[in-house]
């Protein structure tokens, strides 16, 4: 009682008469502060133990291999005289070299279907899962969506039906709710870390392109890529995929793909193309900054200033101008370009969703139905080979939804390098995927048609315009 006397008076120590009035004039009853013995062993232990057994055997190992040429300086051929008769040919000599990585998973269906992150399989051309049984069984790629950085595998064979966990609702969470991770740190084993939710939305962290991460301090590590993020019923939240560390290991500060984008990307794996197919706006947008909220009277920095239209957009199509801001999705506020993003990547194709947007100091709604971009023209992926400066090259046409997979300008058009073969003549000009052609010998190249027609015609020397990160670079060969 002394103890708890000082307190009250250290808290009200400066405010004279009224503190009186604030304390209560009866001394509370000695069974107001009694402690409690635990009345059972229910009561004595606090475990996460059921949901570690509810969960942990859906957890799985990921194993990733691939096989990649390396190349390796002969010790001959340092020697000045070897060089004098050689040049510098066979200096590098080729071998073959297995790389593996290792990360985690979680089995989301009683068949086998399993969530990873990209980057644990991506360039693998052997996946093994290994359950928490110890049995390693053979997996297929269903899906890889770098943009999200998720992946979606089957186990092969009959070897189910499998544990698995559903999906929780990431949306209904808050920060401060216990969360427990589950993976594979550092390959060592299986392992269980708690904490809670740190942080919510963040979208700051330039991991994928749709940022807007859970934040945990439960301790995730090397190893712990693509394991799941599991509630206190053992339920998915998110896929773990990143740490904020200066070390390698974990300094509680991890990110979660949250469950709600993962059950999209999961879901469109079986339709079987091998691609996420996510609705489209047809819009580039801006952040807010305090400068510009200040220009158009906003109390605060928020929502998505529309930069860019498609002509033939849904915005565009309903009456949305250039220089609107967007600040709602079906009365959900928007805070910043990536929360519109993540509301619409994680939305239905072919529904209709309300869109609050303010202009001219007031806000105005309009009704869009989701699409996703158009395919027009075609991407018609096409090979250059032959005696071509060009040889070697995997192209495509460009489309709004070609560059919205790949992350292009909005209005990108033209013919896209998709691929590279290495040792090619298009690698030895310094072509890399990305490059879009722009010009072959001053003609504008705008479809693989015409660039095939343009190959038939060519002769030395060529000149070559690409596009490189904003940049026109210009080549020529002359033989």
């Amino acid at each position: 009682m002394r103890t708890l006397k000082l307190l009250i008076t250290t808290l009200f120590m400066g405010l004279g008469a009224e503190a009186e009035e604030l304390i209560s004039p009866e001394p509370p009853t000695q069974n107001e502060f009694e402690v409690k013995s635990p009345n059972s062993d229910a009561e004595l232990k606090l475990t996460y133990a059921p949901v570690v057994r509810r969960a942990a055997p859906a957890v799985v190992n990921v194993y990733s291999r691939r096989v990649v040429q390396q190349h390796q300086m002969s010790p001959f051929f340092s020697d000045p005289f070897f060089q004098r008769f050689f040049g510098r040919r066979g200096q590098l000599a080729e071998r073959e070299r297995v790389r593996s990585s290792l990360g985690s998973g979680v089995i989301i269906s009683g068949d086998g279907l399993v969530i990873t992150n990209h980057h644990v399989i991506k360039d693998g051309t052997e996946i093994k899962v290994a359950l928490s049984d110890r049995r390693e069984l053979e997996a297929e790629i269903l899906l890889k969506d770098e943009r999200t950085d998720l992946a979606v595998l089957r186990i092969l064979g009959s070897h189910g039906p499998y544990p698995f966990l559903e999906f929780a609702n990431s949306d209904a969470i808050e920060v401060g709710d216990i969360v427990l991770a589950i993976g594979n740190p550092f390959g060592i084993g299986q392992t269980v870390t708690s904490g809670i939710i740190s942080a919510l939305a963040r979208t700051g962290v330039g991991i994928t392109d749709f940022q807007f991460f859970i934040q945990t301090d439960a301790a995730i590590n090397p190893g712990n890529s693509g394991g799941p993020l599991v509630d206190s019923t053992g339920k998915i939240l998110g896929i773990n995929t990143a740490i904020y560390s200066k070390s390698g290991g974990s300094l509680g500060i991890g990110f979660s793909i949250p469950s709600n984008m993962v059950r999209v990307v999961a879901s469109q794996a079986l339709s079987g193309d091998g691609h996420v197919r996510r609705p489209w706006l047809g819009a580039s947008l801006q952040d807010v900054s305090p400068d510009v909220a200040r220009t158009l009277g906003l109390e605060r920095p928020h929502g998505a200033i529309i930069s860019e239209l498609y002509s033939s957009g849904p915005l565009a199509m309903a009456g949305v101008r250039r220089g609107d801001l967007i600040v709602s999705i079906d009365g959900v506020e928007v805070d910043n370009p990536q929360t519109l993003d993540y509301r619409l990547a994680t939305s239905i194709l072919e529904a209709t969703v309300q869109l609050g947007f303010w202009r001219d100091g007031k806000i105005y709604h309009t009704a869009i139905k989701l699409m996703p971009p158009p395919e027009d023209p075609p991407r018609d992926e096409t090979k250059i080979t032959g005696a071509l400066p060009l040889s070697g090259i995997l192209v495509a046409n460009l489309s709004p939804a070609l560059a919205e997979e790949l992350s292009l300008p909005l209005n990108s058009r033209g013919v896209i390098i998709l691929d590279v073969d290495r040792g090619s003549p298009a690698s030895r000009l310094g072509l890399i995927k990305g490059d879009e052609l722009v010009e072959i010998n001053s003609v504008e190249v705008k479809k693989i048609e015409q660039l095939e027609v343009v190959l038939s015609r060519i002769a030395l020397p060529i000149e070559i315009v690409i596009r490189r990160n904003g940049r026109n670079i210009r080549t020529i060969v002359r033989g």
